[in-house]
């Protein structure tokens, strides 16, 4: 359902640095770039993740509440990720580990402080 997620960043080049190693890791790159906005994905494979400096030019802030979950292939590909997200200046939120009815994941924040998680289910 969903086509593609946007997270804010006050520093694109940070960022890029962070998502290139996350979307490596899951076998996707950079699928559209333009000054103020990087995209990463496959056209057509489903919900890609972009981020961009604010259109109105006022600084990101981060969404309370708000979470994107980077589905992985399985437990070792979600502890990966979430060690790929620190070691590229992502912060911690919680450790890998089952959180109770097969579904296991790592939460972390990006440079800018968008919260994040890799899962898998099952």
């Amino acid at each position: 359902m969903i086509g593609y997620v946007t997270v804010g960043t006050n520093d694109l080049a940070r960022a890029a640095k962070f998502y290139d190693a996350l979307a490596a890791e899951m076998g996707t790159g950079r699928m559209m770039e333009f000054e103020s906005f990087i995209a990463w994905g496959t056209p057509g494979g489903g919900c890609g993740i972009a981020a961009t400096k604010p259109y109105d030019g006022n600084a990101a802030t981060v969404g309370n509440g708000v979470m994107v979950g980077f589905e992985a292939q399985d437990t070792a590909q979600v502890d990966r990720l979430y060690a790929l997200a620190l070691a590229n200046g992502g912060s911690d939120e919680g450790a890998p580990g089952a959180r109770g009815d097969g579904f296991y994941a790592g939460y972390f924040r990006d440079p800018d402080g968008n919260k994040l998680n890799a899962f898998v289910m099952g």
